[in-house]
């Protein structure tokens, strides 16, 4: 067994251990017979324009994996600086050069529900919406 399955495996176990008690995320494999793609259905954080929402997103990991980041994206469309709006693609550093095999996948969605209530309009990959707050236009933001 690789070190990655042992890692996921952990992982799952304390998912199932914690059972419902994050309100913020729910994560599983796709199938049982891969333990490599996942699903996580994350509720929009409280207080954002995303509240009320569920966004879905699908998680690749890497057979490196933890020394590897895994590959999220949105399924769902959202409208966020850092969320490209075709593709689902997300632009955070722990996605990037600033991963740790602390890290886990719960711990990533949470990461990118931060995200959704603290957007980075510096490094876009929606350059549209980015410009609404760096102009301050907090209104027509949240609009979209």
């Amino acid at each position: 067994m690789s070190s990655a399955t042992k890692r996921l495996i952990k992982e799952l176990g304390q998912i199932h251990h914690d059972g419902s008690l994050d309100p913020l995320v729910t994560l599983s494999p796709v199938s049982d017979e891969d333990l490599f793609t996942w699903k996580a259905l994350l509720n929009g954080p409280p207080d954002t324009p995303y509240e009320g929402g569920v966004f879905e997103l699908l998680i690749s990991i890497p057979d490196s994996y933890p020394i590897q980041p895994p590959s999220l994206k949105f399924l769902t469309t959202v409208c966020h600086p850092n969320v490209k709006f075709d593709s689902g693609e997300i632009c955070l550093d722990i996605l990037k050069d600033q991963w740790s095999p602390a890290w886990t996948i719960k711990s990533t969605c949470l990461a990118i529900s931060l995200l959704l209530s603290n957007p980075e309009p510096s490094s876009p990959l929606n350059c549209d919406v980015a410009n609404l707050l760096r102009c301050g236009d907090r209104i027509g933001y949240d609009s979209l």
